[in-house]
């Protein structure tokens, strides 16, 4: 492996959000979704050289940009996108806002598969609509879809969207092409417009495969929005780059239209050339990244078996966040967090912030050096072992 995942990089006093948000130094945070790693050696040396140039006005989006987005998912997830159709913006959580804002009216019905990302709810509220929990089943240690709960929902006269996270936050799951078949049967049958968070797309573990919901007919092509980004893949959070892929010409304006007036219509100059160097030359990487961060996920594995037994820990498809059913320890999730937090100094997310559905689940945020990852183990086998 060329890249060394296990040298530490340290974070505090960088202004890292992850890690110098909590008050006491020695508090290790596995909570917030981004990495310790130093991203991809080219998308360093791309921002070096456009640091050299010195000069930082107004930023064109180059061609380079866009080919860059086609080019890689064409190669990485068979999905044809048309340059057209690609709107650049800052984030995927403005993404969402601005499609929200777009595609409804205050008043309108947003379903969501709860335990899910917690900015979908923020998202939904902003724009004056209401949630609509279609909430996942939890059986014999994984999560499905409640079909028949989703068509009752998507046939409230008011739903308008559904909001896919696809590959799931927090649980873990990458969606079947069967899945996502009946998903969109549903919402097309109930005029039920598709948007898809795909910001984990790229970290799918083997045996498993993302299919970008998009790609799967034209007819779902044609009645979703997908959200795209660089930042969970390559640690480009704070660059703050997002694309949203809208087919449907007046899908797309309307989006456009709400892009503008949330003055989130631009990304800066470094955004452009990580992102294209990111994409163009960041894959292999990526794959020594994907192996260093499932080899971590079997390692909590094997730790919770050997000294936490009574936690199961979730499958694992994709991302690098770690769903902890702590049903066994007769606590709130916000108890044991405080637990972990005030006792330990171990920083982790309770499960209720994904919605009441995440009640008796933590989640872990495994993107880290493995020695690292063991002393946060350590603190929670302290406490619960």
């Amino acid at each position: 492996m060329k890249s060394n995942f296990d040298e530490i990089v340290t974070r505090r006093g960088s202004n890292s959000y992850k890690w110098d948000a909590a008050k006491d130094n020695d508090v290790l945070p596995m909570w917030v979704a981004d990495m310790d790693f130093r991203t991809a050696p080219a998308i360093i040396d791309a921002m070096a050289k456009r640091v050299q140039h010195g000069i930082f006005g107004y930023t064109k989006v180059p061609q380079a940009y866009f080919d860059a987005v086609t080019g890689w998912f064409q190669r990485r997830h068979h999905f044809t996108i048309q340059k057209d159709w690609i709107l650049f913006t800052s984030g995927v959580v403005p993404a969402l806002s601005a499609v929200i804002k777009a595609l409804t009216e205050p008043g309108d019905k947003v379903i969501v598969q709860t335990p899910v990302y917690n900015c979908f709810f923020s998202s939904i509220r902003n724009d004056e609509c209401e949630m609509v929990a279609n909430e996942l089943i939890y059986k014999d240690g994984t999560y499905s879809i409640d079909f028949e709960d989703l068509e009752k929902k998507a046939a409230e006269p008011k739903a308008k969207l559904m909001l896919l996270c696809s590959p799931h936050n927090p649980v873990g799951r990458v969606w079947t092409r069967e899945e996502l078949q009946r998903i969109g049967e549903i919402c097309l049958r109930n005029q039920v417009i598709v948007v898809s968070d795909e910001i984990h797309c790229d970290l799918v573990y083997p045996g498993h495969t993302h299919i970008p919901f998009a790609s799967v007919s034209n007819e779902f092509l044609q009645n979703s929005v997908t959200c795209t980004a660089p930042s969970k893949t390559f640690n480009l959070a704070g660059i703050q780059v997002a694309n949203i892929i809208a087919a449907d010409e007046d899908i797309r304006q309307k989006i456009d239209k709400a892009l503008n007036v949330n003055e989130v219509c631009e990304i800066n100059v470094f955004a452009v050339e990580a992102l294209i160097a990111a994409y163009n030359e960041g894959a292999d990487w990526l794959e020594e990244l994907k192996i260093y961060l499932y080899d971590n996920y079997v390692t909590l594995v094997d730790f919770f078996k050997q000294y936490l037994p009574n936690l199961p820990v979730l499958p694992l498809e994709a991302t690098y966040l770690v769903w902890v059913d702590c049903l066994a320890l007769k606590q709130t999730s916000e108890e044991i967090a405080e637990t972990l937090l005030d006792k330990e100094k171990l920083w982790i997310n309770e499960g209720t912030m994904y919605g009441a559905a995440g009640e008796r689940f933590i989640r872990i945020n495994i993107a880290t050096q493995r020695s690292n990852l063991m002393k946060g183990l350590e603190k929670i086998r302290k406490i619960y072992g």
